[in-house]
């Protein structure tokens, strides 16, 4: 079952940018302009994560958080307020996570994973089509075949299979994979993806993206 995201963003522009990208990723979603908007959607679905900003017409994202929380909606702040005061303020209260506008799409797409797998009550597995990653044990499996995976491997292909559908680029790869403090080449995501390629029989699956990176096209 997808995962149903509450974006609340008063911005348009800004809100449009994220439910398209959370759209690509395979998330459901419902857009909210304002903290009244966003509480009157809570009686009629049922929400695995709140996207708010705090700056908001009627209810601010201060105001509107205790109604998330006691409905176990974890929630991350998104917003323009720099000052550590107000980052404090939003975890103190309860939110899981603050990010500061303006924002990597794939580090928001990155935080939200971690938030909904520190949440989530139900198995911890990513399917795509014959491929299955048991994330806790860290195996992989064709079908009922084990696949044996290096380490970096393994990672690279868990960026993929949570992102399918989305153009990562080489240095994006590097960063969430290897970390900031590689400083290995670019080569090194080319070499991983073609043993993703030959172990687990991706192919064009696995689609390059000239000059930019990589894409694993999304499940049909």
């Amino acid at each position: 079952m997808k995962k149903c995201i509450l974006i609340v963003e008063d911005d348009p522009a800004i809100s449009r940018l994220i439910e398209s990208n959370l759209f690509v990723a395979g998330y459901e979603t419902v857009c909210a302009m304002d903290g009244q908007r966003a509480l009157d959607s809570l009686s009629g679905h049922h929400f695995d994560l709140a996207l708010c900003d705090i700056m908001l017409p009627e209810l601010d994202g201060f105001e509107l958080l205790p109604y998330l929380r006691e409905r176990n909606i974890p929630v991350i702040f998104v917003s323009a307020r720099t000052d550590i005061q107000s980052r404090i303020q939003g975890l103190r209260l309860g939110a899981e996570d603050y990010l500061v506008k303006p924002f990597d799409i794939l580090e928001l797409l990155v935080r939200m994973e971690k938030v909904l797998a520190r949440t989530a009550s139900s198995e911890n597995k990513i399917r795509y089509q014959d491929i299955t990653i048991d994330l806790n044990s860290r195996s992989v499996f064709m079908g009922q075949e084990p696949i044996l995976l290096k380490p970096m491997e393994y990672e690279l292909l868990c960026m993929f299979a949570k992102h399918p559908g989305m153009v990562l680029t080489r240095e994006k790869l590097l960063r969430q994979v290897w970390g900031d403090e590689f400083f290995g080449e670019t080569r090194t995501v080319d070499v991983h993806v073609s043993a993703l390629r030959r172990k687990l029989n991706l192919g064009e699956r696995l689609a390059t993206v000239y000059k930019i990176g990589y894409r694993l096209e999304a499940d049909a």
